[in-house]
């Protein structure tokens, strides 16, 4: 995805939260956005913002990070609940001015810290990779691989579907989008394949016979390609216990980030907690360790839930707040030393649907002079 220099290509953009940095350090011109944004989400006027009027500032964030519309993924909507909980302290009540600013800043910095230890590259796929790709020397080992990987696993498929298994084991890095987007599927895929179809494809599939086949449907994509150019959001991120580790040898960073992600676990009348809340804590200190969201890599899941298993800290019992940060403590070192044994790599593709520009008002400046 780099040229040689190191440097980007044209069609490539690196977010790396460097002008998010830069609003939230200028004191002037981030008070005059957020009087801006303010006064464009109090509709009523009364100085404050209901949990109505912070609707579309949450929606905003939102689609800052990425994040698809608010009802349309369990796993993302709860991002948007933690966010609007953020603001109002997880109670139904107003947000002044300085609430609005405060938390808007922190998650501002949130978001810049985490585009800098992860930044996304917004690709723009016109065809070109994928034809450098087709007519290049390591094209036929390539695809010589996938034919031997798909027949492996899969059996009695015909020539058609051997080329739809093989179009979704391309990446961006031999430019190909994610062929499982539908919007990819209907109209770069879907268009390529009939303009093929019919050539003997229900017969028994040889090696020879997907190959050239293949070279032909991967030239037509690129052409599609070409008169559809496709945005693409490329994140790679390696988990390896690091962001664990840094936090733990921080003694106040550490109490700091626990009793923020406590203030919203419930206590009985006696001052003890349930254990069953181990996992809301964990997800709300996650970005200050360097760990995913909860449900958003299934493998770190399963660590998780290993660790937590281990220390005996999922059977819903009470416990006092000082053996519930003790309990915490000790899941993020055992999540630590799996994760420094067995680093977990994760890449992601999303097509972005909508021009960047318009995709979130939340950055955009304001036109107060």
């Amino acid at each position: 995805m780099e040229s040689p220099t190191g440097t980007p290509k044209k069609s490539e953009m690196v977010l790396d939260g460097s002008n998010i940095m830069e609003l939230v350090e200028n004191k002037e011109v981030f008070s005059n956005f957020v009087d801006h944004k303010f006064h464009e989400l109090d509709r009523d006027r009364d100085g404050e913002l209901s949990v109505k009027e912070l609707q579309p500032a949450v929606a905003d964030i939102g689609a800052a990070l990425g994040l698809p519309a608010q009802g349309t993924s369990p796993d993302s909507d709860h991002i948007y609940s933690e966010v609007l909980s953020e603001f109002t302290h997880g109670k139904q009540k107003k947000v002044s001015k300085t609430e609005f600013k405060e938390v808007l800043s922190d998650i501002l910095l949130g978001m810049a810290a985490g585009l800098k230890r992860d930044p996304i590259v917004i690709l723009r796929i016109d065809g070109e990779d994928l034809l450098e790709f087709i007519t290049g020397p390591s094209f036929e080992l390539e695809m010589v691989s996938i034919f031997s990987q798909i027949e492996s696993t899969d059996q009695g498929l015909t020539l058609r579907d051997y080329i739809v298994r093989a179009l979704e084991k391309l990446t961006v890095d031999q430019g190909m989008p994610p062929s499982a987007d539908s919007w990819v599927m209907s109209n770069i895929v879907e268009p390529a394949l009939q303009s093929f179809a019919g050539n003997d494809w229900e017969k028994p599939v040889s090696q020879e016979a997907f190959l050239a086949e293949f070279k032909k449907v991967a030239e037509a994509v690129a052409q599609h390609l070409k008169e559809q150019p496709v945005i693409v959001a490329h994140t790679e991120n390696t988990f390896d216990g690091s962001g664990i580790k840094r936090l733990l040898s921080n003694k106040f960073e550490l109490d700091k980030t626990i009793n923020v992600a406590l203030e919203n676990v419930p206590k009985d009348r006696n001052g003890k907690m349930s254990k069953e809340h181990l996992r809301v804590a964990l997800d709300v200190l996650a970005p200050s360790a360097g760990l995913p969201p909860i449900g958003a890599v299934g493998e770190m899941d399963k660590i998780i839930g290993d660790a937590v298993k281990m220390l005996n800290a999922d059977d819903g019992s009470m416990v006092k707040e000082d053996e519930f940060k003790k309990l915490l403590t000790e899941i993020l070192g055992s999540i630590m030393l799996q994760l420094e044994g067995n680093p977990i790599a994760v890449s992601s593709n999303s097509v972005v649907h909508e021009p960047l520009a318009s995709s979130s008002t939340l950055l955009q400046p304001s036109n107060t002079a």
